[in-house]
């Protein structure tokens, strides 16, 4: 990945607003969103790594997924991260490092943040980290699997904090 990370700040800001709307759709699953109301898809959270590893290589697996990423055909280990402030990608060889608990909280063991981190993986060697392209492949990713209103969501929220997306 070269050139400078801009967005890297304001790409999480983002994330974790989402997140925080999924964490609260459990008792406000509809929310409006710039004018439209939107139904809060469920968002699959993980209890292990085996279950991160086996959802990993499912993504990758897709049909549509493979036609739109050629680095989907290539393997993605996912290992526990001992930092507990966030996940990351390493590039060569391919991993996905997530952390399993901050206290009693597993919150990088859920959907989105393993879809960002699979937004990394399909992306080439030479991409700006969070860039406009990984941005747009995020949400490609996440309107494609966790569904549309997830998506909407991600995209608006994204474009509100200043984010430039593909």
């Amino acid at each position: 990945m070269s050139g400078p990370d801009q967005q890297r700040a304001r790409v999480y800001e983002a994330e974790a607003l989402v997140r925080r709307i999924f964490d609260r759709a459990v008792d406000y699953p509809i929310v409006e969103v710039v004018g439209s109301h939107l139904t809060i898809p469920v968002e699959r959270k993980f209890a292990s790594l085996d279950s991160v590893r086996i959802y990993v290589d499912a993504v990758l697996a897709l049909d549509w997924v493979r036609t739109a990423w050629p680095r989907a055909g290539e393997h993605v280990a996912v290992r526990a991260r001992a930092g507990q402030s966030r996940a990351h990608y390493e590039r060569r060889p391919p991993v996905i490092a997530v952390p399993l608990h901050r206290g009693v909280d597993a919150w990088a063991l859920r959907e989105l943040v393993v879809l960002h981190e699979i937004s990394h993986h399909l992306g080439p060697d030479d991409e700006v980290a969070h860039g406009p392209e990984f941005t747009g492949r995020m949400i490609d990713l996440v309107s494609g699997i966790v569904g549309e209103e997830a998506g909407f969501l991600l995209r608006v929220t994204l474009l509100d904090l200043g984010v430039r997306v593909r």
